[in-house]
């Protein structure tokens, strides 16, 4: 069992479980415009980053309305209700376990930076993180300039660090920066499609705490 220094999570769906509100705003949103709605289904069997592309494949006709105002149009409604979102089940014994093992922890992610520090505080777990990294724009297209950024900022050998998030694009993340991956099959991907990666897939945290259970 390796022996792990750092543990960086993912946010929105790993720690968040906010799946459910993305597919509320985009079904309004494409209702709007006389489309299809979509269900959680096939919404986290099609998801991906960057989101541009998912809005594309799902109808959005970027010659009649650009992204950015399709960006806000979601976003709008997202960061109000946010506050409506909990953390997913396991989530505080996962973080108290971790810590208790000596383990440090940051937060990297698509939701922009304020934002995100805003979410954490709400959620009262600030404290768990020593890094907690997001964009410096609101369009969430890809974490891989800022995760190694952050693995620099933490000066560890990437191979005793462990990411672990809930999409394909985590594990990108994970390759890009050198570091393990765990996935979770409770958040914006399913596992059939975690499983075509070469990653860990767990279908709860509960397993997260197993894995590290060398550290006791």
């Amino acid at each position: 069992m390796k022996k792990y220094r750092h543990i960086i999570w993912d946010f929105n769906g790993t720690l968040l479980n906010d799946t459910w509100l993305c597919v509320e705003i985009l079904n309004t949103m494409l209702a709007r415009r006389k489309r299809a709605a979509v269900t959680q289904d096939r919404y986290r069997d099609e998801f991906d980053f960057p989101v541009e592309s998912y809005y594309r494949k799902i109808g959005f006709d970027f010659s009649i309305e650009s992204y950015d105002t399709i960006a806000d149009e979601f976003l709008r409604p997202y960061n109000s209700r946010l506050v409506e979102c909990t953390l997913q089940g396991g989530v505080i014994d996962t973080l108290n376990h971790i810590k208790a093992c000596g383990i440090g922890q940051s937060v990297l992610s698509a939701y922009q930076h304020t934002l995100l520090e805003s979410a954490i505080n709400r959620l009262g777990i600030t404290d768990y993180f020593a890094h907690i990294v997001g964009l410096d724009h609101v369009y969430a297209d890809s974490k891989l300039v800022i995760g190694k950024r952050l693995i620099e900022t933490l000066d560890i050998n990437p191979a005793q660090v462990l990411l672990i998030g809930d999409t394909t694009h985590d594990h990108q993340v994970a390759s890009h920066i050198g570091a393990d991956c765990v996935l979770i099959a409770h958040g914006h991907h399913p596992r059939h499609r975690l499983t075509n990666a070469t990653a860990i897939v767990f279908d709860n945290l509960a397993d997260v705490i197993n894995l590290l259970k060398s550290c006791e």
